[in-house]
């Protein structure tokens, strides 16, 4: 049952990414539909993929995994940190927790924050039933996440256009289908998704040069 249960899962997350993609690359021009920021997306990977690689992101990730069930003494559950990880990229890559923190720093609003955080609860609560305890620590890389957005959301907010949230939100949305394949395919095909998660700053800096 927990077998089938992962791949479910992971079919629910292929889902969840396609359709965030989806929303953003297709576009209605002159009645017909048509495909907007594929090249962009395309290089974002690429580029991201490579600084991400240079530096291991998906190593300091397993790393901080490690430590964390080391210092719970947590012996039974064998995917902890592989768990961990996978939650972390789910709950934190994303336009809502960039558009919720901002809104949140700027105008005291955490509405979006509210509606996301009762959107991961759920999501977590699967995780978490399917894969183990190692689901319920994504909240901690989560809240300095959010935390450090809105914090710094004065700041770095009126540099930010549609164009850039909806760039980041589009790569957010494929690096989350990544992590529906890992579920499906497991160690059989294991994608490094923590060190691809520096592609989702592409379209930023993108059009902010640009």
């Amino acid at each position: 049952m927990q077998e089938t249960l992962m791949k479910a899962l992971g079919i629910a997350t292929l889902f969840i990414g396609l359709s965030g993609a989806m929303c953003k690359l297709l576009i209605i021009d002159d009645g017909r539909l048509q495909t907007a920021g594929l090249m962009l997306l395309v290089f974002s990977l690429i580029i991201g993929t490579i600084g991400g690689e240079l530096i291991n992101i998906e190593h300091a990730l397993v790393s901080a995994g490690e430590k964390v069930r080391v210092l719970l003494n947590v012996k039974q559950n064998k995917n902890f940190t592989e768990t961990f990880v996978t939650v972390t990229i789910v709950v934190c890559v994303g336009a809502m927790a960039i558009i919720g923190s901002f809104e949140d720093g700027i105008h005291n609003d955490s509405t979006i924050l509210f509606t996301k955080s009762i959107l991961d609860g759920v999501i977590v609560m699967i995780f978490a039933s399917t894969m183990g305890i190692g689901a319920i620590f994504s909240a901690a890389p989560l809240f300095i996440y959010q935390a450090g957005l809105s914090l710094a959301a004065a700041a770095i907010a009126p540099y930010l256009d549609d164009n850039m949230v909806d760039g980041l939100s589009a790569v957010g949305s494929v690096l989350i289908f990544v992590v529906g394949i890992n579920l499906i395919f497991g160690k059989n095909m294991h994608i490094r998704v923590g060190n691809m998660l520096p592609a989702v700053v592409v379209p930023i800096i993108y059009y902010a040069l640009f």
